[in-house]
């Protein structure tokens, strides 16, 4: 009785320990992380045993943001690069979720297609990028056309599992209640869908970033990629990095973003659970 009691006490404090503990962790660790990160940055600087022209200090890189953030370059370019990525994450993602539902009803359209996507998925896209800018200019279209690729084939494929891991035994069930196919869609398919397409849409508003960088590579007058190019030209590191830093933020946003949707969209199954 008394061993009972002891296990019971013991229970009850394992409880309390993750409420403790975890909403802390979940902001400190971050930030230890980022401060150990620059300080281990700082002391190979500190070293010497490079020149600062190929690994600057922290503060050089700080310097060099504040210059590019007060004449407007760095606003210009990032403004660019992520009209480019919101557009061609768009077209990406809505054609790839049109194309996903349609081939995971139709096993012959999937015949069909299924050698051309995977033999466009299996080329990197730095391969074709410069026909697509031979094809459409040197302008945006060319950088919303690459982005657009990169994230069809995760969004397609997220779509096809999630519309073919519906349980037949609700669809059966959907049938015998005489569903429509409108019903089905938005009451059976889309629900099922949803918690794997949004994983492939988190996967995907990264890839839209390097499909933008990709592009801007390429051929372009104006983005982060194009910065990113002109600053190795001239051996500006602390510029180049601020550039690769601006990328990582913007597409950590992007993430955030979506991982935020979802979280709102995928609510239900949480109280289901409850």
């Amino acid at each position: 009785m008394q061993q009972d009691t002891y296990q019971a006490a013991y229970r009850r404090w394992m409880e309390r320990i993750p409420r403790l503990s975890r909403p802390p962790l979940r902001r400190v660790v971050p930030l230890a992380t980022l401060l150990l990160l620059l300080a281990l940055w700082q002391f190979i600087t500190a070293l010497r045993l490079y020149p600062t022209f190929i690994i600057p200090p922290p503060l050089a890189v700080l310097e060099r943001f504040g210059e590019v953030l007060a004449d407007g370059r760095l606003w210009l370019h990032t403004r660019t690069t992520l009209t480019e990525v919101l557009v061609g994450l768009a077209v990406g993602s809505a054609v790839g979720v049109a194309l996903g539902y349609l081939i995971a009803k139709s096993r012959a359209l999937e015949a069909i297609l299924s050698p051309v996507i995977v033999t466009l998925q299996s080329t990197p896209v730095v391969a074709y990028a410069p026909l697509l800018v031979i094809w459409f200019g040197s302008g945006t279209s060319s950088k919303v056309l690459t982005c657009a690729l990169i994230v069809f084939f995760p969004v397609l494929m997220s779509t096809l599992v999630g519309v073919r891991n519906t349980p037949a035994s609700l669809r059966d069930l959907m049938h015998s209640l005489g569903a429509t196919r409108w019903q089905l869609l938005t009451r059976l398919d889309v629900p099922a869908a949803l918690p794997v397409l949004l994983g492939g849409l988190k996967v995907s508003a990264t890839l839209a970033v390097i499909g933008a960088v990709v592009g801007e590579f390429v051929s372009t007058s104006a983005g982060l990629g194009f910065l990113i190019n002109v600053a190795r030209n001239q051996y500006d590191t602390p510029l180049v990095i601020v550039a690769v830093l601006t990328l990582a933020v913007m597409a950590r946003v992007l993430y955030e973003l979506v991982s935020f949707v979802e979280r709102r969209a995928l609510a239900w199954q949480r109280r289901v659970r409850v």
